[in-house]
């Protein structure tokens, strides 16, 4: 980012040295997220500006260095063709490769402690700094803000928010990307529970979609799960306000889990595990990671956000930059609209999210659960992608229903299931050929003005995301779907690979989709009827894109088939 000299020959150092003269009249300031959406998210409420001298936790973002050469590196230990291949980074390499400059961290130090942060904590890698400061001292150093208690969703969850832009210094502007904490409100679930269907009879038929299902379906064995000799693990993510419960793991196993091998409990939750009802979303991830990926250690990351200035998916990448030892793969069932997101904070989780991989970890997110999505531009609709879905740094996974709902039979979309292209991403150069030919094959594309063509596509892969049994709060409940079923259970398969891979001496996956383009989908059920939903109106009629042969923007390359994919996967 450059930085315009202000009028009046008052220039950056002379900005800092006049710490709270900064703002008058906006001449020393900038706005770091000037596109972010402030709308109040449905169902939240305003309860009023929040007291002066309440504390509130602010994550700085820090400016970051050699972001280019971390995207080579990347490339060059996720493509199986690169003799790098494999030989992936640690946090330290990590750290030394992007840590911001001393300057940026003398810079950004000085800059709060003037203002009076306190008990400010920093991460392995330098590029975030959290620090406590009263609604006063946080209204003064980012010119603009005006702090807000809101209370919203399903658990009525409260957030101190400011619904105005803020602006900072702008001898800040080489040095700090964004402020968390701000903006952007904790998620709220979009799973569903849809009704029973209905047909006669029963002879032969499965109730709804259990472990034993799954895995008839994706052809695994009593003999695919974990060895239990490895450094193997796996780890789900949670941001909503909602926990786990053991005793309903416990009973989730013994109702379904009697025919695998399997552990009953998890092994580490890394925040704050909550003591209130369980919710099914957190029951879900934790139930179906564990019998996917079986008999594999599993970690928890609860991060409901311990206070209520915290954004509980940025909380969970402060983690991932202070842990030197990570499980190897990553569910998350999160996600925004790109649009309501500020580009500055886009690219910079996008960053963080390429650390990841170039540290061999799989990440995979959930594709979304309302199809291409939907919103108007200038009185037009256009499809509506989600982000981290869209990120090119992460495997996402999109949905897939039983053809009949009863039986263990092929998959064709569920029509919920998110898909389509960013707006923000280019498409990576790992799958152009494939995109390419979606695009000039399919015979029901949508109108050109609908999409972005040349954006980073997505989902990557799917699995059955409609009919699945939870248990939560004790009680097994039917008939749960969404793409946060279909993403623990491809995590859980990838985690198996894994350990066959650790245990033949090979490195674990990381970063899936350079190999799985390259790769054309082999291992995997191509999906190919069906399409999912969209925009309401005379142009689509509410029809999104359609699968087809090979790779689509529904299901990706398709649902794995469990032993071809392994065959595929253990080649080195």
């Amino acid at each position: 980012m450059t930085v315009d000299e202000p009028k009046g020959g008052m220039g950056p150092r002379s900005c800092l040295l006049g710490l709270f003269a900064l703002f008058v009249a906006g001449k020393c300031s900038y706005s770091p997220e000037p596109d972010q959406q402030r709308r109040l998210p449905p169902g939240w409420v305003s309860l009023g500006r929040a007291d002066p001298e309440e504390e509130l936790s602010l994550t700085f973002a820090l400016r970051q260095q050699n972001v280019k050469r971390l995207s080579e590196l990347v490339q060059a230990v996720s493509d199986p063709g690169s003799p790098h291949y494999g030989k992936y980074l640690t946090l330290e390499d990590v750290a030394e490769l992007v840590r911001p400059s001393p300057l940026t961290l003398h810079t950004v130090q000085k800059w709060l402690l003037a203002a009076g942060a306190r008990n400010c904590h920093s991460v392995t890698t330098q590029d975030f700094l959290t620090c406590w400061l009263s609604v006063r001292q946080a209204e003064l150093l980012l010119s603009g803000a005006e702090f807000y208690h809101y209370m919203g969703g399903p658990a009525e969850t409260h957030a101190v928010r400011s619904p105005r832009p803020y602006r900072l210094p702008k001898a800040l502007a080489p040095h700090v990307d964004f402020v968390g904490g701000l903006h952007r409100f904790p998620p709220t679930s979009t799973l569903r529970q849809r009704p029973e269907p209905q047909v006669p009879g029963t002879v032969g038929l499965h109730l709804g979609v259990t472990p034993s299902v799954i895995r008839k379906r994706y052809n695994l064995t009593a003999q695919d799960v974990g060895s239990g000799t490895t450094n193997n693990s796996q780890a789900c993510a949670q941001f909503l306000e909602q926990y786990f419960h053991d005793s309903d793991l416990a009973e989730f196993m013994r109702l379904f889990g009697g025919d695998f091998a399997h552990q009953a409990s998890v092994a580490r939750v890394v925040g704050q595990q909550g003591r209130g009802r369980a919710g099914i979303e957190a029951s879900l991830d934790v139930e179906y990671l564990m019998s996917a990926g079986a008999n594999i250690s599993t970690w928890v990351y609860s991060s409901p956000g311990r206070h209520e200035s915290q954004e509980p998916f940025l909380r969970w990448l402060l983690l991932l930059s202070n842990e030197s030892a990570l499980p190897y793969v990553h569910t998350v069932s999160y996600g925004d609209d790109e649009d309501s997101l500020s580009s500055t904070y886009i690219q910079r989780v996008n960053t963080e999210l390429m650390k990841a991989a170039a540290r061999g970890l799989t990440l995979l997110f959930a594709s979304g659960d309302s199809g291409a999505g939907c919103w108007s531009v200038s009185g037009r609709h256009q499809f509506r992608p989600s982000f981290p879905a869209s990120s090119p740094y992460v495997t996402t996974v999109g949905g897939t229903s039983f053809q009949n709902p009863f039986r263990v039979t092929n998959e064709v979309v569920d029509y919920i299931s998110g898909g389509g292209f960013s707006n923000v991403f280019p498409r990576p150069s790992y799958q152009e050929e494939a995109v390419t030919r979606y695009l000039s094959s399919s015979p029901h594309l949508p109108p050109s003005s609908y999409f972005n063509a040349s954006g980073r596509a997505y989902p990557d892969v799917a699995a059955l995301s409609d009919g699945y049994w939870v248990v939560s709060n004790h009680v097994p409940i039917p008939w749960v779907s969404g793409t946060s079923a279909s993403t623990p259970v491809f995590g859980g398969l990838l985690s198996l690979i894994n350990e066959h891979r650790i245990l033949g001496g090979l490195p674990p996956l990381g970063f899936l989709n350079p190999r799985l383009y390259q790769q054309r989908g082999a291992g995997l059920f191509d999906v190919t009827h069906g399409c999912h939903e969209s925009c309401l109106d005379e142009e689509v009629e509410g029809q999104g894109f359609c699968s087809g042969p090979g790779w689509d923007p529904v299901t990706g390359w398709g649902t794995p088939n469990f032993p071809a994919l392994l065959k595929t996967l253990m080649n080195p």
